[in-house]
């Protein structure tokens, strides 16, 4: 590591040991910084100063970093959003807990920062009454508890049973349309997306298709292709439609206001494909 990598670290380290609000925005910096060794003693750090006002400006980031292609950036991530302990943290770390692959350590972290921020949201509902999530009506303590393992949110159980009837038909949907094999054997929903997976493929850039655990601020979005190891999310957005248009212009939207790396592709710019995505995967 070179001298000014290693000044980045030792900076990290003594922010997290002072455990001050005011080095967040610093933080989320070098938690952006190219060598793993600096990024997990920022996310190291930002654990560090959970409680602490402002602290919920991280959580966005830290899931980010569950994501890393670096297993120990993933664990220190982990830790932090396990002592932060806010439930928007959740998705991300079933997403982890879900993946069959990576260091036994990781899982474990995983693991237990779920149960630390589960028995944490569970004591809170102890003490008083909840309000649902959709229609503002209280909630029963077993309401809860089942909104919330399958949700993540808190519904009553008329809505409850709205929203299982809503997400089920939407992904039985989106499954009809997946009809096209990638060259890789990915099953796209369209001819642009094949190429986009094609292309990917033939670079040898690792992507995840259409995945449902990518969370933006507490929302589960499904982005079309999410790429790792750059924290790129490419979205085609091949219809002309009303009610489509709406939807991606809301989906953009959220990408914008939470600082992501978006590329929106539409079917006239296939035959730039190269040079569009070229300059987000160097």
């Amino acid at each position: 590591m070179q001298v000014e990598d290693e000044q980045a670290r030792r900076r990290a380290v003594t922010l997290g040991d002072a455990g001050e609000a005011a080095a967040i925005g610093e933080l989320l910096e070098l938690s952006r910084h190219t060598q793993p060794a600096v990024r997990r003693a920022a996310a190291s750090a930002l654990g560090k100063l959970s409680p602490c006002e402002g602290i919920r400006a991280a959580l966005p980031r830290l899931c980010d970093l569950t994501r890393d292609e670096h297993p120990q950036v993933r664990q220190y991530a982990i830790v932090a959003l396990g002592r932060i302990g806010e439930e928007a943290a959740l998705p991300a770390l079933r997403d982890v807990a879900n993946r069959p692959a990576g260091p036994d350590y990781v899982l474990a972290a995983a693991l237990r920062a779920i149960e630390l921020i589960e028995a944490a949201a569970q004591a809170r509902t102890e003490f008083g009454p909840v309000a649902c999530s959709r229609c503002g009506s209280e909630t029963t303590a077993a309401d809860r508890k089942l909104s919330e393992s399958q949700f993540q949110r808190v519904y009553c159980h008329t809505c409850f049973d709205a929203v299982f009837i809503e997400r089920r038909n939407f992904d039985m949907k989106v499954q009809n349309q997946k009809t096209i094999l990638a060259t890789d054997r990915t099953v796209v929903q369209s001819q642009g997306e094949r190429r986009i997976a094609d292309w990917l493929a033939a670079h040898k850039i690792a992507y995840r298709y259409d995945d449902k655990f990518q969370i933006i601020q507490g929302f589960a979005v499904r982005p079309d292709f999410y790429l790792p190891r750059y924290d790129v999310y490419i979205e085609y957005w091949g219809l002309d439609t009303t009610d489509y248009k709406i939807g991606m212009l809301l989906k953009q939207k959220l990408y914008q206001q939470e600082g992501k790396k978006l590329v929106s592709l539409y079917p006239a710019d296939m035959a730039q494909l190269d040079a569009k995505l070229s300059e987000f995967v160097r």
